[in-house]
């Protein structure tokens, strides 16, 4: 987060990955309890924020995605004067790198990053845990990306927090096949999938089963993988690729569409990137985990 001025404000919003992710039942209102490892990465967007005596304007240059309410930034910026009360307002500007809707959570981290953004324009008016209580609403995994943590094991519907001491090494592989998938329809037709069971999918990964090592032997695991892929079979195919690539493992983030790979080769894993490049172009990244260095 780099402070330009006190009215000025440039910060990064870091995409993330599941490692492993696990439907655990439907809840009464309509969500999903979870288990689920998260990984922040150093593939972001970058937010410009500007302090204003008053008013909310989003900008989001070489991008469709919507400036008013309909964008999560502008929403995260109105939950943060509401809670202010003190009147006060912004305008962002946000580059748009992570892909959209693409399982790498992008919209839920800038959310995270104009909370933590006006926090600092606004001289810190409200604590780390307030920050994540205003997060809440906004989306499961707001509060993830306003929490410091780089890796965390996340339950309820995603939101609830709990930071977690690794420091996966590597180089990791992202390969988006260029379209978006909605999350919302991947949970909807996972309990088809499972035939009404939403356990069945992920019963006996804790055996290893359909599990393949993810960094320090953590198990790689996504319960969603199985229904996105079942519709776009394509990304079983780059997830074959990219293990035939080097990659030690490789897993679907979220609820897709964005397959990644795990390498310990630097070089390998650049090789990987070239070759896929050919076929997707911009919508192949390479990256590393977020460290304490390359924190915003």
């Amino acid at each position: 987060m780099e402070n330009k001025s006190a009215m000025e404000l440039v910060c990064e919003a870091p995409a993330k990955i599941n490692l492993y992710l696990a439907i655990k039942g439907k809840r009464a209102d309509g969500f999903h309890d979870l288990e689920t490892r998260m990984l922040k990465i150093t593939l972001a967007d970058r937010l410009h924020l500007v302090r204003r005596d008053s008013g909310i304007s989003v900008e989001c240059p070489g991008s469709d995605l919507p400036t008013g309410e309909g964008n999560l930034v502008h929403r995260a910026a109105k939950a943060f004067f509401a809670a202010l009360g003190r009147g006060g307002g912004v305008h962002v500007v946000l580059e748009k790198k992570v892909p959209v809707a693409a399982g790498l959570g992008g919209g839920s981290s800038d959310a995270a990053a104009v909370l933590r953004g006006l926090n600092t324009l606004y001289n810190l008016p409200f604590s780390s845990e307030q920050l994540i209580d205003l997060a809440r609403p906004l989306g499961a995994d707001v509060p993830f990306f306003v929490d410091d943590c780089v890796v965390a094991w996340a339950t309820g519907i995603g939101d609830e927090i709990h930071a977690e001491a690794l420091s996966p090494p590597g180089w990791i592989v992202l390969v988006n096949p260029g379209f978006a998938v909605s999350t919302k329809w991947v949970y909807e037709n996972f309990t088809l999938t499972t035939g009404g069971n939403p356990y069945i999918l992920g019963r006996d990964f804790v055996h290893g089963n359909d599990a393949c090592a993810g960094p320090g032997n953590l198990p790689l695991y996504n319960d969603l993988e199985a229904v996105t892929i079942g519709k776009y079979p394509e990304l079983g195919r780059i997830k074959d690729e990219l293990l035939a690539d080097g990659a030690h493992g490789a897993l679907m983030s979220g609820s897709g569409p964005t397959v990644f790979g795990l390498f310990e080769s630097e070089a390998q894993a650049r090789k990987s990137v070239a070759r896929f490049t050919e076929r997707f172009g911009r919508n192949v990244f390479l990256a590393r985990p977020l460290n304490t260095q390359t924190k915003r």
